[in-house]
């Protein structure tokens, strides 16, 4: 068995590598635009106007309720016929991919400006600050650093949630797996290259994490 794999990975890397450049360029426009997104939709949900609450709890409600893969489905059925330009069957799914990010980054975003300091935003308000001024000048700023190691947390878990992309053949990690065991009718080796990379790559994520942690703290004491 190891000995295939090692054929499999010396024929076929280029494969391999070009899926994990499809990942982790997938996963980093997934998580970037979902931050905007998910900023958005937090601010909408913190603000006073109750419309905007219950819009923005169903809009999350329904996207951390329902099957990522669901969803991936509903919007590469529904958007080519719902909007007015042709949308490829990976423009679909990355938006799919982006709203449902969007849905627990805004979570994560509401969090973290919650946990600034209420006395600071009064101090603010009362030097004559706008509350639209207040949240730029005041509380995004601090809040950042709450947000960012969730932000990175997101991005970890969005590696791994792309490869349900391979279902409509998005260039990604797992797509290049199908391709493998195409070419080679070798299942399990191909998978296990596929697992190996995946591995290493959200092992040395999580760990680049960590460090970034530890100096954000240290930077803080």
């Amino acid at each position: 068995m190891i000995e295939t794999v090692i054929m499999l990975w010396n024929k076929y890397n280029y494969v391999y590598v070009d899926g994990l450049i499809g990942t982790l360029w997938l996963a980093a426009l997934t998580v970037f635009a979902a931050t905007i997104l998910g900023t958005v939709i937090a601010i909408m949900k913190l603000s006073k106007i109750k419309i905007l609450d219950l819009i923005t709890s169903a809009y999350i409600g329904v996207l951390r309720g329902t099957p990522i893969l669901l969803q991936l489905y509903f919007f590469w059925l529904v958007l080519p016929k719902a909007v007015p330009i042709n949308l490829s069957d990976t423009a679909c799914i990355i938006i799919a991919l982006i709203v449902n990010a969007s849905s627990y980054v805004a979570e994560v975003i509401r969090a973290g400006i919650q946990a600034v300091d209420k006395g600071q935003v009064e101090a603010a308000r009362s030097l004559g600050l706008s509350s639209t001024n207040t949240m730029k000048k005041i509380v995004l700023p601090q809040a950042v650093k709450n947000i960012l190691p969730a932000l990175g947390n997101e991005y970890i878990s969005m590696v791994k949630q792309t490869s349900l992309a391979s279902v409509f053949f998005v260039q990604e990690l797992m797509t290049s797996y199908r391709t493998v065991q195409s070419a080679t009718f070798l299942a399990i080796p191909s998978l296990i290259i596929a697992g190996i990379i995946y591995l290493i790559v959200t092992t040395v994520l999580t760990k680049g994490l960590s460090v970034f942690e530890r100096r954000l703290q240290a930077n803080e004491s």
